[in-house]
């Protein structure tokens, strides 16, 4: 069974200096969380953006303490606090670009990607919608991997900032757009980093690649992907179809929210329901969840690499602590939902109320999911749970997390509130075939 990879995201332009980053650890270790991310820390180029970095030996101002602390020491002090709270801290680890006004730029010329007239390469990306339109990015510097010219100096470089990173007391990294560098090329820097820690963890973010893109990390030795989950309308298929393609290459984390996407309070208008269905969803689906500082007070600001500052704190929503907390006790206690077992769906596509099903790799346990996607209170028959979660029925648990539990029969009816999502488990369900389909649903 996996160790339970349960990441809150503190933001760290919301929060302010690093001394000011303690103040959190009580509440987030308190919630049951077992990492904390943190994205870039370090010195920005001209445009300010976190993700334009210049010199990544350097702390971002911004973070400076107030008390004139040595910046390094006062993340030295925050690493060990973390630890003692039992949270481990990754960071984000930006290579496949840096910012335009970055010294490496004129240091190692040979590294960066060049256009036509051999002038250094911004990014860019192509709107999937409309390929007429296309953001480029003049604050950064694209370097160059396909193919790397110097392979070495280059390796050498990121493992010295690594090195940095871990000797400072840092657990583990999340690599941007890691599907925009080779596998060979992360698989000699993740080498080199667990021959100096061997506990290190190395997250992938993949959003929005395609499966070549992602299965070319295979080899990687990456422990976790990041899935899209979060824009699934519980209907299409992609969803099912890329975990049970992905879920191969490494188990993945799921999430309600991020930093780049809007808040799921100002998308779901401030219904705190809606934020408990897809936090659960969040957890039931992936090996790990994710959220970032503010999801559980139901924030509607957007966070910003740039703009953000502590004076966006705002007043919550809702506060949905005590929820979150009893979500992640559930699944550091339910073996099924700490892998990246199969998945399945229980009932057809286009119903209300969906179903799904999910099992251990190898060893016994099932959870069936039953959720609501609606707004209106919406009744759920299951016509045989035995086909789902497997015998004894004197087994199956309602887990559903600060819930009144139902008493479960092969074939039952309950009503279910508004976004409402319940979990059955079954801890000696056989584990389910990727080509298993349920008769009753059919």
């Amino acid at each position: 069974m996996s160790e339970p990879v349960l990441i809150y995201n503190l933001f760290p332009p919301l929060i302010g200096p690093i001394p000011r980053w303690q103040e959190h650890l009580e509440r987030i270790a308190g919630m049951g969380f077992t990492w904390i991310y943190l994205n870039p820390i370090h010195t920005p180029g001209l445009s300010g953006s976190l993700y334009a970095v210049k010199d990544y030996f350097g702390i971002n101002p911004l973070f400076w303490p107030e008390s004139g602390e040595d910046p390094q020491i006062a993340l030295s002090h925050f690493l060990k606090a973390a630890a003692r709270h039992g949270l481990k801290v990754m960071l984000d680890l930006v290579i496949n670009h840096t910012a335009i006004d970055s010294p490496l730029t004129e240091q190692h010329p040979a590294w960066y990607a060049k256009d036509d007239e051999g002038r250094i390469k911004h990014p860019g990306c192509i709107d999937p919608a409309d390929a007429s339109k296309q953001t480029v990015w003049g604050d950064l510097a694209e370097l160059q991997y396909w193919p790397v010219p110097d392979p070495e100096g280059l390796l050498h470089y990121w493992h010295q900032v690594v090195s940095h990173y871990l000797r400072l007391g840092f657990m583990g990294f999340r690599a941007d757009a890691a599907y925009k560098i080779p596998g060979w090329f992360w698989g000699r820097l993740i080498d080199e980093a667990r021959s100096l820690w061997p506990e290190v963890r190395f997250f992938a973010e993949t959003l929005g690649c395609r499966l070549e893109e992602c299965a070319q990390l295979s080899d990687a030795g990456f422990d976790f992907l990041y899935n899209s989950s979060k824009w699934w309308d519980f209907q299409a298929d992609w969803c099912l179809e890329q975990y049970n393609d992905f879920r191969r290459i490494a188990p993945s984390v799921s999430f309600p929210e991020t930093h780049d996407t809007a808040r799921l309070a100002a998308e779901g208008g401030g219904v705190p329901e809606v934020a408990r269905q897809r936090y659960l969803f969040a957890a039931y689906f992936s090996t790990g969840l994710m959220i970032p500082v503010g999801f559980e007070f139901g924030f509607t600001r957007r966070l910003h690499v740039v703009h953000t500052r502590p004076q966006d704190w705002e007043t919550g929503t809702y506060d949905l602590s005590s929820y979150l907390t009893a979500v992640n006790s559930l699944k550091k206690a339910c073996p099924v939902l700490l892998e990246e077992g199969p998945q399945a769906r229980g009932n057809p596509p286009g119903e209300a109320v969906v179903v799904l099903v999910k099992s251990r790799e190898k060893d016994k346990g099932r959870v069936v999911a039953v959720i609501n996607t609606t707004s209106e209170v919406q009744q759920a028959a299951l016509p045989n749970l035995t086909d789902l979660l497997g015998e004894p029925a004197g087994s199956w648990q309602d887990r559903t997390p600060l819930a009144v539990p139902l008493t479960l029969t092969p074939s039952p009816v309950f009503s279910l509130g508004p976004y409402e999502m319940r979990l059955f488990y079954h801890p000696g369900g056989s584990p389910l075939a990727d080509t298993d389909l349920f008769p009753a649903f059919s």
